[in-house]
C-alpha cells in the first residue's frame, strides 16, 4: 500500500470480513484476531482483488517495509533528515545498512540509493508543477546540500534541467506505486 486511498480500501474489505485491525499503515497491517487457515485465505483473496498481496516472507516484508519508509520520508514527511539516509533506514529497520542495501539490490535488481532518487525527483517535479515553491526552497526541503545538485540528480534522471521543465509543465508523472519498480 502506498497511498492514504490504498489504507482505506484495506480498511473496508477487513471491516467488510468481519475483522478488527489495531493498524492500518502504509505496508502493513495489524489486526486483533488470530485468524483460521480459512480466514487467513479470505483475507488473502479480498487483497488480491484490490490488486495486493498479503506477504509473510520475511525477506519480502522487510524489501515492503523499506520501501515504504523511503515513500513515507520523500512524500508524505515535512521532515528535514539530519542523519544519512542509510543511517536513517537502519535505526528505522533495526538492520544493518549493508544488509539492507544487499537484500534491496538482490530482490529489487536496483539499489536502494536508485530508489531513493527516483522517488525524489517525483517529489520534485511535483513540487515544481504546484509552484509554491522555488528552487532553492525545493532544494532545502529536498534535502540537499545544493541547488546545483538538485539540478544535475534532475537532469540526469530526466533529460531536462528543473526549469526546463517548469517551462514544459509537463504533468506525466509517474505514480508513486510506480516509481523504482
Amino acid at each position: 500500500m502506498v497511498s492514504n486511498r490504498c489504507k482505506v480500501a484495506v480498511k473496508e474489505e477487513l471491516k467488510k470480513l468481519g475483522l478488527h485491525f489495531i493498524v492500518v499503515d502504509l505496508g502493513e497491517v495489524e489486526i486483533m484476531e488470530n485468524l483460521s487457515t480459512e480466514e487467513l485465505d479470505l483475507v488473502k483473496l479480498a487483497l488480491l482483488n484490490l490488486g495486493f498481496e498479503l506477504m509473510d516472507n520475511k525477506r519480502a516484508i522487510l524489501i515492503e517495509r523499506i520501501k515504504t519508509t523511503i515513500i513515507n520520508m520523500v512524500h508524505l514527511s515535512d521532515e528535514i533528515i539530519k542523519v544519512n539516509f542509510s543511517d536513517y533506514l537502519s535505526e528505522k529497520l533495526s538492520h544493518d545498512y549493508t544488509y539492507l542495501a544487499n537484500l534491496f539490490s538482490e530482490v529489487q535488481g536496483t539499489t536502494i540509493e536508485q530508489f531513493i532518487i527516483s522517488h525524489k525527483i517525483e517529489r520534485i517535479k511535483e513540487l515544481i508543477i504546484y509552484g509554491e515553491l522555488n528552487i532553492t526552497e525545493i532544494a532545502w526541503k529536498m534535502n540537499y546540500s545544493s541547488v546545483a545538485h538538485l539540478s544535475n540528480q534532475f537532469k540526469k534522471v530526466t533529460g531536462l534541467s528543473p526549469s526546463h521543465f517548469k517551462q514544459l509543465r509537463d504533468k506525466r508523472r509517474s505514480p508513486i506505486e510506480e516509481v523504482g519498480n
